[in-house]
């Protein structure tokens, strides 16, 4: 992975505006209501990829060899998430999807090999940007892609789901308009009240990896939600866009001998 100077420089705003770290829902994203949230207003989706939809490439040492092997990167939807994904797509429309990655579609992505790659295998499109998230020139990116549809996406209109605080969190709320910070009535909708994009972070890791970095953001996400915890702008209620992840279907494992009476039965 390329050196993320936005991404290292994130944090130092926090000091500035501690906020841009909570998101406003966290949760897998088999669980997300994507209807719900069409029903909200929202007609637009962002995803991150690596360790949100599909597998993160791993780096392994040869203990004979001692020397560092790469285990090229999965671009296939993880199993579980195909009917999500699906519904996803449905809900929001061609087009409307979209992934930004920090590895697929950038600068690193020699001849946008990657990017062609992921989009066929998630038959949606993949951002080409040059400043990694959450660098502002990549929210200006992903601005002009939703502003160039049809019919334009607005920010208040998009969902932004990654499994990363310093960059997808934090890029998602860097998006906000300044009007979010105004005091709202108790009964305004969720979408005005955020004033941009409804960042989600998701809690599903397909694979573990960077531990200690997401260890320390869940630390930082906590500790500004306790110093921020009678703010307005933080009660937005979110749960609405969440339902109960499906229970898979039990296994029918009869024996040979209720097989065959069952069959004696059926004649």
């Amino acid at each position: 992975m390329p050196l993320n100077i936005p991404g290292i420089l994130a944090p130092f705003q926090l000091l500035r505006n501690p906020r841009l770290v909570i998101p406003h829902l966290t949760t897998d994203i088999r669980q997300i209501d994507f209807l719900a949230l069409r029903n909200a207003g929202y007609r637009g989706a962002v995803f991150d990829k690596d360790n949100c939809l599909v597998g993160h490439k791993i780096f392994a040492v040869s203990n004979c060899l001692n020397t560092q092997q790469t285990i090229p990167y999965k671009d296939s939807l993880v199993p579980e998430l195909e009917n999500a994904w699906r519904e996803c797509r449905e809900t929001f429309g061609e087009g409307n999807v979209l992934i930004v990655s920090n590895s697929a579609g950038t600068k690193f992505d020699a001849g946008g090999i990657q990017a062609e790659s992921v989009s066929y295998c998630l038959s949606v499109p993949v951002l080409r940007h040059n400043t990694l998230k959450p660098g502002y020139s990549c929210i200006a990116s992903i601005r002009a892609y939703f502003l160039s549809l049809p019919v334009p996406v607005r920010d208040d209109e998009l969902v932004v789901v990654g499994d990363r605080i310093f960059t997808d969190v934090i890029m998602a709320n860097r998006m906000r308009s300044r009007a979010a910070s105004l005091p709202f009535s108790s009964d305004a909708p969720a979408r005005a009240r955020i004033g941009g994009p409804l960042a989600i972070l998701t809690d599903g890791v397909w694979q573990k990896e960077s531990m200690t970095m997401r260890w320390v953001e869940r630390r930082v996400v906590d500790t500004v939600r306790k110093w921020a915890r009678n703010e307005e702008n933080l009660s937005v209620d979110t749960n609405v866009f969440v339902r109960e992840l499906p229970s898979p279907e039990p296994r029918k494992n009869g024996s040979a001998l209720t097989k065959l009476l069952d069959m004696m039965k059926r004649r």
